[in-house]
């Protein structure tokens, strides 16, 4: 007989092809994960990983086992997601997952509000800006600026979050905007959008940091470090920035609230997600009235 366990530690290896980086995802030591993986060869008889000195690469029989596993992950997260939605009652814990520039400005400051809607249900707000998956149970609900194309996820388009440029009032060069310095993203954004729509701004202008955070942008345009693209729903409430150049080019990202299809009925998950679409809707920058 296979244990269950096994098969789960095999996958963390697989997905994340070193047995250090399956011991941090599972939060077990690196021992565990490699007695879990050799415990499993063992039951089935054949060799599933090739250990490389600086990686795990799966073997021929290895990947085919993966694809089987991955089926038997699939099928108990959809076990578990059918028993959460028979507890009907609007009790429980809702995990929702969300941008981070959302969960601190936005969310966050509502969280009151939703508690004394609903007194039995603990709302868990994690503030991630990556892909997360709602079919392996990673969050409940998601709030996304990517619109998630998951198998078994429904989505919808609740808001749009526009940007700007914003300066301090009291910046060096506001009134010469060919010697503006920007605040932007660093390499490794080179492919998000608002970080496109601000270099193609700057052109030849030169970028005087590099922050990976919406909210270190916000604290750097405060402190005077330069000119910043920022949503406007956080940059036009702030009494020391001032919105500049309104002339440059439009720019807003799409927020998507995505649920799987086993959890969107039920009540405390529709509660999570009619509150989250209530405070982008409520809101003048969010909305998409």
């Amino acid at each position: 007989m296979v244990d269950w366990e096994d098969i789960r530690h095999f996958l963390a290896v697989a997905q994340s092809g070193t047995l250090s980086g399956a011991a941090r995802n599972l939060k077990v030591d690196h021992a565990t994960v490699s007695r879990r993986l050799a415990s499993l060869e063992a039951a089935l008889d054949v060799r599933l990983i090739d250990r490389l000195p600086r990686s795990c690469r799966l073997t021929t029989i290895g990947r085919q086992v993966f694809e089987r596993a991955m089926e038997m992950e699939a099928g108990s997260h959809g076990v578990a997601r059918l028993a959460k939605a028979a507890h009907a009652p609007l009790v429980g814990r809702v995990s929702l997952s969300a941008p981070p520039v959302l969960v601190t400005h936005l969310l966050a400051e509502h969280l009151a509000r939703f508690r004394a809607d609903y007194p039995d249900i603990r709302l868990s707000l994690s503030a991630q800006g990556r892909q997360i998956s709602l079919s392996r149970r990673e969050a409940d609900v998601a709030l996304r600026l990517v619109k998630p194309n998951e198998a078994g996820n429904v989505t919808r388009k609740v808001g749009a979050m526009a940007f700007g440029l914003y300066a301090h009032r009291c910046y060096a060069h506001l009134a010469v905007p060919e010697s503006w310095q920007f605040i932007a993203f660093d390499q490794s954004f080179a492919d998000m959008p608002q970080q496109q729509w601000l270099l193609g701004i700057a052109g030849g202008r030169p970028v005087a940091c590099e922050l990976n955070h919406i909210s270190e942008h916000l604290i750097a345009v405060r402190a005077g470090a330069g000119v910043a693209g920022l949503p406007c729903f956080l940059g036009d409430r702030d009494r020391d920035l001032v919105r500049i150049d309104p002339a440059v080019p439009s720019f807003a990202r799409d927020i998507w609230l995505a649920v799987h299809r086993d959890l969107r009925k039920t009540p405390a998950v529709r509660a999570v997600m009619d509150f989250v679409a209530a405070v982008v809707s409520e809101h003048r920058d969010l909305s998409i009235n």
